[in-house]
């Protein structure tokens, strides 16, 4: 990281302190640097991890809201570090860092459950805002990596989600809980959601969460993947 951020700035973003972040890379420079980079800018890292497995257990250990992974580790692939902490913790959002654009990288990180995907050669200021963003709920994706991922979402939306063979009626959602799916099929971030419908950023993702509830989902790929074969998306 290239960039520094003066942890001294009165501009910098109190609610920073109230998100826990932890860094998982091999490199021990390069992580030390991230995360040196994040607790600057007052978010509160609260743990660091240089292979796979140590990074399951740290993260069961300390519960961070924010991931920060890279997908290159020994020990265990980063997908599969992702894939079992979102799993045992839906509420965790994972933001990939990684030296890697190959599109089958990115889409599989995604597939595992990550929120974002950002390029290493990002700057400082770039990543502060990812992993706030990301907090967020928000999908964050270096430029040019969302439309690929969008598109891919709408490539899954053609194989049918496996139904179970008891599964009652399908749940009925609250037109809102409708109005907000629709969007985030569309690709609109909370934040977009909430400007467009004139409600707070809380509330979106209240509607979100209970959504993924009543349909039985575990994350964003799932709702956006239920809402594209629904043709919400084209609403």
């Amino acid at each position: 990281m290239s960039e520094r951020t003066d942890v001294n700035d009165p501009n910098r973003p109190n609610e920073l302190h109230d998100i826990r972040v932890m860094v998982v890379d091999d490199h021990p420079m390069w992580r030390d640097a991230v995360a040196r980079d994040l607790a600057a800018a007052g978010f509160d890292v609260v743990a660091t991890a240089g292979d796979g497995p140590e990074a399951v257990r740290r993260a069961h250990a300390v519960t961070p809201d924010v991931l920060v992974l890279d997908l290159n580790l020994p020990g265990m692939p980063g997908v599969q570090v992702c894939k079992e902490l979102v799993g045992a913790n839906p509420a965790l959002r994972v933001l990939v860092l990684s030296a890697s654009g190959e599109h089958a990288d990115v889409l599989e990180a995604v597939k595992s459950g990550a929120t974002g995907y950002l390029m290493k050669s990002a700057g400082a200021q770039e990543l502060i805002d990812a992993v706030r963003r990301t907090a967020a709920g928000d999908p964050v994706f270096t430029p040019g990596l969302a439309g690929l991922v969008l598109g891919e979402y709408r490539r899954l939306a053609t194989d049918p989600l496996p139904a179970a063979s008891d599964e009652p009626k399908a749940p009925q959602l609250t037109d809102r809980e409708t109005e907000v799916l629709r969007l985030v099929a569309k690709g609109l971030s909370y934040k977009q959601i909430a400007e467009r419908l004139v409600i707070s950023h809380r509330t979106v993702q209240n509607h979100v969460q209970n959504t993924l509830g009543k349909l039985q989902l575990h994350n964003r790929v799932e709702l956006v993947r239920y809402a594209i074969e629904r043709g919400l998306d084209d609403a």
